[in-house]
């Protein structure tokens, strides 16, 4: 049995002081690889050095829409960091709208700015794109096709969009992402997106620390809760944990290890 964990964060309180026993836990539910997200340049040193020293655990590079007041790389600084052979992908990156704190949309340029130089540093290295995007799904897909990101794809990451904004990130080549919240009593509208989702483009996560599963609820999330996602997906859309397996690992390979050229 192999499992990925396509998107969490082990750097985070709550995960990174019991480092062994997370690892630990994912070998003992077969979940044999983590993608360990990067949400600020400030912390990219200790995410890239987890995925150095430990051999299931892999990295991104990038900067949180959500984040403000910090250090603000420009594209050839994106670019070079995720040169690195252990950095899979640009990301967490994309719009959040949520929180406009008393601003517009249109108040979020710099949000748009640091969205573009993601996509171009992704071009320029030829690796995918970690997408989170909240309350600004137009924009998003807006930008993505202004700066051609579907020469290097990506996935939107712990998706909760409408079937409308999966269709569009389809078209744009790029994967969705399925988290916990599946596994929600009211997460309905989701489950049959889920259903209706083509096998070759489906991701699974956790988005450890947040998110836990049932029946985890409450608790910290953590990869090895990787397995209660892949199980309630194979309920919903009527097949099997191991088929599960084998077409997101498969989907994981084609999207981040390039095994079958597609992006080359």
């Amino acid at each position: 049995m192999a499992l990925t964990d396509s998107h969490c964060h082990l750097n985070f309180p709550g995960l990174r002081e019991r480092l062994d026993d997370i690892l630990s836990a994912m070998d003992a539910n077969g979940v044999t690889r983590a993608m360990n997200i990067c949400t600020q340049i400030e912390e990219f040193d200790d995410v890239l050095a987890s995925a150095v020293q430990h051999p299931q655990i892999w990295a991104t590079v990038g900067v949180h829409p959500d984040q403000e007041g910090l250090t603000e790389p420009d594209v050839s600084q994106l670019a070079e960091l995720a040169s690195h052979p252990r950095v899979l992908a640009l990301g967490e990156t994309g719009l959040d709208y949520f929180r406009l704190e008393g601003r517009t949309p249109a108040d979020m340029e710099w949000q748009r700015h640091r969205f573009r130089a993601h996509i171009q540093a992704a071009r320029q290295v030829g690796k995918p794109l970690v997408i989170h995007t909240r309350s600004a799904a137009d924009d998003t897909l807006s930008i993505l096709r202004e700066e051609g990101a579907e020469v290097v794809g990506g996935v939107f990451h712990c998706f909760t969009e409408t079937w409308d904004v999966a269709k569009q990130a389809l078209d744009l080549g790029f994967y969705i992402s399925l988290s916990g919240i599946l596994t929600f009593k009211n997460a309905n509208d989701l489950r049959e997106i889920a259903k209706k989702l083509p096998e070759d483009r489906i991701l699974i996560e956790t988005d450890s620390p947040y998110l836990a599963p049932t029946p985890f609820r409450g608790q910290t999330n953590q990869p090895a809760y990787t397995r209660f996602v892949a199980r309630c997906l194979a309920q919903l859309r009527g097949g099997t944990e191991e088929a599960v397996e084998q077409y997101t690992e498969r989907n994981f390979d084609r999207l981040f290890m390039r095994l079958d050229g597609k992006f080359q």
